[in-house]
């Protein structure tokens, strides 16, 4: 009993945002049959996000579906002061996204669907651009995989086994 109020209290903490809703139509002997698909981003504000994607016959359970397959897909995203440590191309398909650092006070420069990912990764300076594709589903992946690549300097001179002092050197 306690893990589930556990479980509903940090739902509450985290930051859900609807990216996109798609809907499909199949042609059958009586009509059209609808189906929904919703592109979601969770995040805590503090540098873990995650997005997914549900489908169901209606809004509602589509955008339940992907808010908890977000909720089990996020990741640490590294953040130096509410920025990211370098600029960095994030691509997917045809779709590639810059994602340049910004100094404080710049906000987010961004589109809608990169906006939603860094305000609920609690990221709140930086400048970005679409390159190529503009789906938003291509958009998204391309932007997870740009946030996977960053690297902050400390975590690189540990993994070559050296100090900060020398690699910057």
């Amino acid at each position: 009993m306690t893990l589930q109020k556990q479980h509903i209290d940090n739902e509450q903490e985290l930051i859900e945002k609807v990216v996109y809703i798609n809907r499909v139509a199949k042609v059958v002997k009586g009509g059209r049959r609808f189906s929904f698909s919703a592109l979601s981003v969770v995040g805590d504000g503090a540098g873990k996000v995650g997005f997914a994607m549900g489908k169901a016959r209606e809004v509602p359970e589509a955008l339940r579906k992907a808010r908890e397959k977000a909720t089990k897909s996020m990741t640490k995203i590294p953040m130096v002061s509410k920025t990211i440590p370098h600029e960095v191309i994030g691509h997917f398909g045809a779709g590639r996204v810059l994602l340049k650092p910004a100094s404080p006070g710049t906000g987010v420069i961004a589109g809608a669907v990169v906006r939603a990912i860094m305000e609920a990764a609690g990221i709140h300076d930086i400048l970005t651009k679409c390159l190529g594709s503009k789906n938003p589903h291509n958009v998204m992946h391309a932007t997870f995989n740009g946030l996977e690549t960053l690297r902050i300097s400390v975590s690189r001179a540990k993994c070559r086994g050296r100090s900060i002092e020398k690699t910057t050197a």
